[in-house]
């Protein structure tokens, strides 16, 4: 397999899969914020604990996460374009 290919596939793939979460698309941060409380929430009841579960990250971490995601799925994106040009 080409080094080019290699890297548009995997650059491009992450550059979607990033920019997705940074941009919030279609609630995306929003959704995983409230997939991580529920399954806090049924870890904690699996314990036995009744309480209210603790938050572990915020959307905002999740968008911050997708940033760097995508700003490396940038570069694996530009390299190989690079590699495809040489």
């Amino acid at each position: 397999m080409n080094p080019a290919t290699l890297l548009l596939t995997l650059g491009g793939i992450s550059l979607v899969a990033g920019a997705t979460f940074a941009l919030n698309v279609r609630g995306a941060a929003d959704a995983m914020e409230r997939y991580a409380a529920a399954n806090a929430e049924l870890a904690m009841h699996s314990r036995g604990e009744l309480g209210p579960p603790k938050r572990v990250m915020s959307k905002q971490v999740y968008r911050y996460m997708g940033t760097v995601v995508a700003l490396g799925g940038l570069v694996l994106t530009l390299g190989g374009l690079l590699e495809l040009a040489a």
